[in-house]
């Protein structure tokens, strides 16, 4: 198993990092957060239940706000569709080329936790055709269900922790609109902070729930 990190031009250079397991990938799952999600590959590969799985994950901006105009559609619609198009497009182009790694639908999953959880929801829902799964681990408040969440839905599971509160009722609010939707949803409430362990722990349980 190794960690790869390329950096890409967008932003004046972007780096994304990629965790790649020692077996040929039977999974994917993108992410934002790299500096911080690309760390948990070898926790994710080592689950029992969880397929081979390649973890991808786009490095953020270390000014907070200008991170989260780039993860939520609502604040700065340009800026977020121009890191939609370097998460979506240039990203998924170089773990093909890179790792030769081209999965189809149902393997493939966009995962993020609160700022982050909000890029994967918007990710996942406007791009239905590429991601199969979301995993949406105490997704901040900035972007919010839509009021025509679309015919074609991704599959979804969400987490939230009792003491978070308020994410945990922004995961239920959200759980609630996929599921009058008609997707197939998880909802699942843990004994836990807002916090990277805890989402940590998670991933694997959404990896084996998605591709097991």
């Amino acid at each position: 198993m190794a960690a790869v990190t390329e950096t890409f031009e967008y932003g004046g250079g972007r780096q994304v990092t990629a965790y790649v397991p020692a077996e040929a990938p039977e999974a994917v799952v993108f992410a934002g957060d790299g500096q911080l999600i690309s760390q948990w590959g070898e926790f994710l590969n080592a689950a029992a239940d969880v397929p081979p799985t390649l973890l991808v994950a786009a490095h953020r901006l270390d000014d907070e706000m200008e991170r989260i105009h780039e993860y939520s559609p609502g604040f700065e619609p340009e800026r977020f569709a121009a890191h939609e198009e370097f998460f979506v497009e240039d990203v998924r182009s170089w773990v093909r080329e890179r790792f030769d790694v081209a999965l189809p639908l149902e393997r493939t999953a966009v995962f993020g936790a609160s700022a982050s959880a909000e890029l994967a929801l918007a990710i996942g829902l406007r791009h239905p055709d590429v991601y199969g799964a979301i995993f949406c681990a105490s997704p901040g408040g900035g972007y919010q269900p839509p009021g025509d969440m679309g015919s074609s839905l991704p599959r979804a599971y969400f987490v939230g922790g009792t003491e978070e509160e308020w994410f945990l009722a922004n995961a239920t609010r959200w759980a609630d609109a996929f599921r009058d939707a008609g997707a197939d949803v998880v909802l699942t409430e843990r004994s836990g902070s807002h916090g990277d362990d805890f989402w940590r722990r998670e991933l694997p349980l959404m990896a084996a729930w998605a591709f097991a």
